[in-house]
């Protein structure tokens, strides 16, 4: 038809559907056919959609309110609540703004002494780099680290072709996974290898991809980053960054909070048939 389905106007946030190509032919069973307007089911799947959506990060909002209202007076509850977010069940774009938000506070802590010659090296503190939205299959790298230029990947399986292509995207440059397990590191470490070997038979290809994975960080560790990142006193930038990434990641404008009505209604103009 050469219509294009989705008009959008980035400057505006607004999109608007070609509502005939919403209408829908069905033959009923005495041979009829009958035309039909999905575009009010589609406002309502959108509707449901962009409530839980709402409610779910309006919950975990508020979840980082009480972590840092907690963490002065009651810091293992803090990190009880903290925990809870780390789960296998959690989503994983909240496991990995959390996952973040800890491992940058922590490497925010240390220090490395580097430089060009050796009269100018320098002692600087490590600072991890979050490169992108969460879980945008996007083929990036989820953390960068400088000055060591460290890559971490985020991942919540334990599937030796997700670590493996994440490998090869890289060209087999060394990656820290962080997973979403409760397994231990050697369980975890021995099950990508197990997997690798039934996958690739030969010895040194398996070895090459397994010299590969640096470092893994599973939950255990998470926490007891944030057992230290507590400890030092830096439970307030941690609770800011997640909120920052928060914001970020559900597209939440504090200035302008569109109502869930205005929304729809923004996405789709049932009188605009043209997309002008």
């Amino acid at each position: 038809m050469g219509k294009q389905p989705i008009v959008r106007d980035v400057a505006t946030q607004r999109y608007w559907i070609q509502e005939d190509l919403l209408q829908v032919q069905i033959r009923h069973t005495d041979g009829t056919d009958h035309t039909y307007n999905i575009a009010a089911a589609i406002i309502d799947i959108i509707d449901t959609y962009v409530a839980t959506k709402k409610a779910a990060f309006e919950d975990f909002l508020e979840t980082c309110r009480q972590i840092a209202e907690l963490g002065e007076q009651d810091s293992e509850q803090a990190i009880d609540i903290v925990v809870q977010q780390l789960q296998p069940n959690v989503d994983v774009r909240v496991f990995e703004i959390v996952s973040y938000a800890v491992l940058k506070a922590k490497y925010g802590n240390e220090t490395i002494w580097i430089g060009e010659t050796k009269d100018s090296v320098m002692e600087q503190v490590l600072v991890l780099y979050k490169t992108g939205r969460t879980n945008a299959n996007d083929g990036g790298i989820d953390f960068v680290m400088r000055p060591l230029g460290r890559f971490f990947q985020v991942t919540e399986t334990i599937d030796v072709n997700k670590y493996f292509l994440d490998i090869d995207k890289v060209q087999r440059f060394p990656i820290t996974f962080v997973v979403k397990s409760m397994e231990s590191v050697p369980q975890i470490r021995e099950a990508i290898r197990m997997q690798a070997i039934a996958k690739y038979k030969i010895e040194s290809v398996v070895n090459a991809y397994m010299n590969a994975v640096e470092d893994i960080i599973n939950v255990q560790d998470l926490v007891t980053a944030f057992n230290e990142v507590v400890s030092s006193g830096c439970l307030q930038e941690v609770m800011d960054e997640i909120v920052t990434q928060s914001k970020v990641e559900f597209n939440y404008n504090d200035e302008a909070v569109l109502s869930q009505t205005q929304l729809i209604n923004d996405f789709i103009d049932s009188e605009t048939n043209d997309g002008e």
